[in-house]
């Protein structure tokens, strides 16, 4: 597979003293969360430039790795860098309690599943604007070793988890059993299901992995670390990776309320500490791995074995159609388990959009007849930060995915 180009500079910094305790359970890890977990009170004070405004970025994350530039722009300092104070992400359990707590204003800066915010603006009418990409690919469909699932033909009968109906879960899963000819159904567990259905339910990401090996579910489709804890701590095999379906697809987006835009010269340093996060996570997945981990400075509540096979553990003797599990089918692509590109392409909105229309949700769905892809892109993707700060760090070619000789437009590729 491609390797990582390690000849950016990157200005590593020296990183803190990890704090190494905590041992936690697999229930623990897995089911035990509060909805809120606050880390810490205290605000870090911007250094160096100074603060560019007193508005301190407040941000809040699921424990998974499409969090990973929120969390590492505050723990690296990369908002420090830039003038700018930054609190301790907090940690919270669900879609819709953030989503929630972000529209009532509790934090500025949040990420979501990226048809998220499609809801929130063009049903609920809030202002909301994807400031950019979080990452590329990083999920996957895992099952139970005694499911019966050996591939996605066999998901007729099953019972599968999706982490919210608003997901580019929810939109793959349904994509490829269409392809199979397996109905999507969305229904109580208890009822009858037919061998051409598969019945789809939300559960929350943390949650999946103990309800598989307890054999409540069949598999479940979700971000990492969940599906690399899957494999190592419920015995789980992930049967394809949603990026060999939809190649280098987004799937999380950092948001901001449209209002915090207008304060142009502190959005766009945010949105710049972002980018640079997004490029030190590529350039250094193993060290992003250990920060982010339990071992760490535990933002995820799992070890940092889990967390690493989560970033960067995508070979074919593991994952390849021969010997392999058969998650990777497209080694063509040269895509990664995990990956990063900032840039909101407009090709991957119109996709998007045209795809939530055709996938079964409960909750609001009206609202997705009347939308034009095109106009969806303009109201709700806010480019320009990420153009100005991935040209002050040598270009978008430095991120995954980008064609050099026109690295602001791609064509969407999927091959269920």
């Amino acid at each position: 597979m491609k390797e990582i180009d390690k000849n950016q500079d990157t200005s590593r910094q020296s990183r803190r003293t990890f704090i190494r305790n905590s041992a936690i359970g697999l229930g623990a890890l897995m089911t035990g969360y509060p909805l809120l977990q606050g880390c810490s009170s205290e605000q870090e004070k911007g250094s160096g430039a100074g603060v560019i405004s007193g508005k301190t970025v407040k941000s809040c994350y699921l424990p998974i790795t499409d969090a990973t530039p929120i969390i590492l722009a505050h723990e690296l300092g990369f908002y420090k860098e830039m003038g700018i104070a930054s609190e301790r992400p907090v940690l919270i359990r669900g879609w819709a309690p953030m989503a929630e707590a972000f529209m009532a204003g509790r934090f500025n800066l949040t990420h979501l599943l990226a048809p998220i915010p499609i809801y929130m603006r063009y049903s609920k009418g809030f202002p909301v604007k994807v400031v950019a990409w979080d990452h590329i690919n990083g999920s996957a469909l895992t099952v139970g070793k005694e499911s019966g699932i050996e591939s996605y033909a066999d998901l007729g009968g099953k019972q599968i988890a999706v982490p919210y109906w608003y997901s580019m879960h929810n939109i793959i899963i349904q994509m490829i059993a269409r392809e199979m000819g397996i109905e999507p159904v969305i229904q109580n567990k208890n009822e009858p299901l037919g061998d051409n259905q598969m019945n789809l339910f939300v559960m929350a990401p943390p949650d999946m992995p103990t309800a598989m090996a307890s054999k409540a579910i069949d598999g479940y489709i979700v971000a990492e670390p969940f599906n690399a804890a899957g494999e190592i701590l419920a015995g789980g095999k992930i049967v394809r990776f949603t990026g060999d379906v939809w190649k280098n697809h987004p799937c999380c987006v950092a948001v901001m309320n449209e209002k915090e835009l207008e304060d142009r010269a502190w959005s766009h340093n945010v949105i710049a500490a972002l980018v640079k996060a997004e490029l030190w996570a590529l350039n250094n997945p193993e060290e992003a791995a250990q920060i982010l981990s339990k071992d760490g400075a535990q933002y995820l509540p799992l070890p940092e074995k889990v967390v690493k096979r989560a970033m960067m553990k995508y070979d074919l003797d593991t994952y390849g159609v021969d010997g392999g599990t058969g998650a990777i089918k497209h080694p063509e692509w040269e895509a990664e388990r995990l990956s990063y590109n900032p840039y909101q392409f407009e090709s991957a909105t119109h996709k998007m959009v045209e795809m939530m229309k055709q996938t079964k949700m409960e909750g609001e769905i009206d609202f997705l007849k009347g939308l034009d892809p095109a106009n969806v892109h303009n109201g709700l993707m806010y480019t320009a930060g990420v153009e100005e700060a991935s040209s002050e760090l040598g270009g978008l070619v430095q991120f995954a995915g980008v064609d050099p000789a026109n690295p602001y437009v791609r064509e969407e590729v999927i091959a269920v």
